[in-house]
C-alpha cells in the first residue's frame, strides 16, 4: 500500500470508478458519500435499467457531447466504452446492445451496475465513509485535507470531486462541487438544466397529460424558422408540456430559452407522406361517412388526443364525415404533419437528467483531470462543464473521467 491517501467526494458513477481505479494502484482512497446508500442517481438512470454506455466509436462519443466534446478526447481514448463494457463483463454483468447503439446490463436492473461498481471498490481496497463534506482545503495551492459536517477532518494528497451536478437534488446532487471548485479558486460557468422536460404555451397541452407518443417524429425550430434539430421516437405530454426522450434530447440543442425562442413541430404519423396520409384518411371518411367527424378519427389517433386535434383543426365534432369538405381534410392532414408547440421555458433543473454548466474546463488538465490551480486537485463527471445527448453518453463521460483522475491522483 503506498503512503498517498486520496479522498474521492462523491459515490455516483464516477466517484466510484475513480475510487477503484486508484485502488488499483496500491493508493489508500477513502470515498466520501453523504447518502445512506452509493449510486442513488444511477439507480433511476434509463427508467431504473442504466444505460452505462454507446456502443459507437469514439469520434461519434465526441460529436454526442455538444458542450466542451473536444475536451475529452483524452478521457475517451483512454478509457474507451469498449474498457467500460470489458469492465462491467469482469464483474459479471452481461451487457447487450439495444437501438442506437444503447448498452444496458441484460439484467436491465441499474442495482446491479451499482453492486458491480462496490464490488470493484472493495476488489481494490477503497474505504467508504458516510457524511458530508463542507470543505476541501489547499495551502499553497496543494490539496491538504477535507473537513466534515460533523468536523471529521481527513488529511490527503488528493481529493478528488465527483459531487456530480444540481439536477436531481433528491439524490445528493446539490451542486456541492461548485463550491468546492469556487473556494479553491476555479471558476463555475452558468448552470442550466439539460435533457429536461419543456414547458410550452398552448393551454390544451394539460388536456393530454399522462399521454405517451411512439413513433412521431419532432424537429425544433429556432427564431429565425431555422431547423435546429429533429429525432423520432417517444415522447409523453405532463401538465404543462411535454418530455420524454427526444424532448429530452432536443432540449439540449436549445440555448438560453429566456433569450432564444423556440418552436416544436410535431409528426403524428412520420412513416406516412402528405399523400398517402390523405389516402389513409379518406378511407377512414369512407368508412365512417354517416358518422359524426368526432367519431371519425378512432381508428387513427388515441382517444385522449382526438379533442385536441378537433379543437385545432377548427372542424365541428357534430359534423357528419360526409360533409367535411376537400379543404378541411387537406388541412387536418397537414395538422396531422405539424402540430406546432411554443416553448416556454425549461422545466426545473431538479427535474433534469444532466446538468448544463460547471467548472471551466481551461482551468482543467484534460489528460489527468487535475486542476491547474491547485495541485492534487482534481475533478470527474457531471461537475465539470461538458454535457452530452441522452444514449449512454453521460455516463460515458462520468466513467472516462473518473478513471483519469483514478489514474493521475
Amino acid at each position: 500500500m503506498s503512503d498517498k491517501k486520496v479522498v474521492v467526494i462523491g459515490g455516483g458513477a464516477a466517484g466510484m470508478l475513480a475510487a477503484a481505479t486508484a485502488g488499483s494502484r496500491g493508493i489508500d482512497v477513502i470515498l466520501i458519500e453523504k447518502n445512506e446508500i452509493l449510486g442513488k442517481k444511477l439507480l433511476i438512470t434509463g427508467k431504473g435499467r442504466c444505460n452505462i454506455t454507446n456502443d459507437c466509436d469514439i469520434e461519434e462519443l465526441i460529436e454526442n457531447v455538444p458542450v466542451n466534446g473536444k475536451f475529452l478526447y483524452s478521457a475517451f481514448y483512454t478509457f474507451t466504452n469498449i474498457d467500460v463494457i470489458n469492465l462491467f463483463n469482469k464483474l459479471g454483468i452481461k451487457t447487450k446492445v439495444e437501438r442506437g447503439q444503447r448498452v444496458f446490463p441484460v439484467s436491465d436492473k441499474s442495482i446491479d451496475v451499482v453492486k458491480a461498481l462496490e464490488k470493484y471498490m472493495k476488489q481494490n481496497n477503497v474505504k467508504v465513509v458516510k457524511g458530508e463534506v463542507t470543505k476541501v482545503v489547499s495551502k499553497d495551492s496543494t490539496i491538504s485535507n477535507v473537513i466534515l459536517k460533523d468536523g471529521r477532518t481527513f488529511k490527503c494528497d488528493s481529493v478528488i470531486v465527483a459531487t456530480g451536478g444540481a439536477s436531481y437534488p433528491q439524490t445528493g446532487s446539490t451542486g456541492d462541487g461548485y463550491k468546492f471548485a469556487k473556494e479553491n479558486g476555479h471558476k463555475v460557468t452558468k448552470i442550466m438544466p439539460s435533457l429536461v422536460p419543456l414547458e410550452v404555451k398552448e393551454k390544451w397541452i394539460s388536456s393530454l397529460r399522462g399521454l405517451t407518443l411512439r413513433n412521431v417524429s419532432i424537429k425544433v425550430l429556432n427564431k429565425d424558422n431555422k431547423k435546429i434539430y429533429d429525432d423520432f421516437g417517444e415522447m409523453n405530454f405532463i401538465n404543462s408540456g411535454v418530455g420524454g426522450p427526444i424532448i429530452l434530447s432536443a432540449s439540449s440543442y436549445m440555448g438560453d430559452i429566456e433569450k432564444e425562442k423556440y418552436k416544436i413541430i410535431i409528426d403524428l404519423k412520420p412513416a406516412l407522406s402528405e399523400e398517402k396520409l390523405d389516402k389513409r384518411i379518406q378511407r377512414d371518411f369512407n368508412k365512417y361517412s354517416t358518422k359524426y367527424f368526432l367519431d371519425s378519427l378512432k381508428d387513427l389517433l388515441p382517444k385522449k388526443l382526438i379533442p385536441v386535434i378537433i379543437e385545432l383543426s377548427k372542424i365541428s365534432p357534430n359534423k357528419v364525415v360526409n360533409q367535411i369538405s376537400k379543404e378541411e381534410r387537406k388541412n387536418l392532414v397537414k395538422l396531422f404533419k405539424n402540430i406546432t408547440l411554443e416553448v416556454k421555458k425549461y422545466r426545473p433543473i431538479k427535474e433534469a437528467i444532466v446538468t448544463s454548466g460547471g467548472v471551466k474546463i481551461d482551468e482543467i488538465n484534460p489528460s489527468t483531470m487535475e486542476s491547474k490551480i491547485v495541485k492534487g486537485l482534481f475533478f470527474a463527471g457531471e461537475v465539470i462543464d461538458v454535457d452530452a445527448y441522452t444514449g449512454g453518453f453521460n455516463l460515458q463521460i462520468a466513467f472516462s473521467t473518473g478513471y483519469l483522475a483514478g489514474m493521475n491522483c
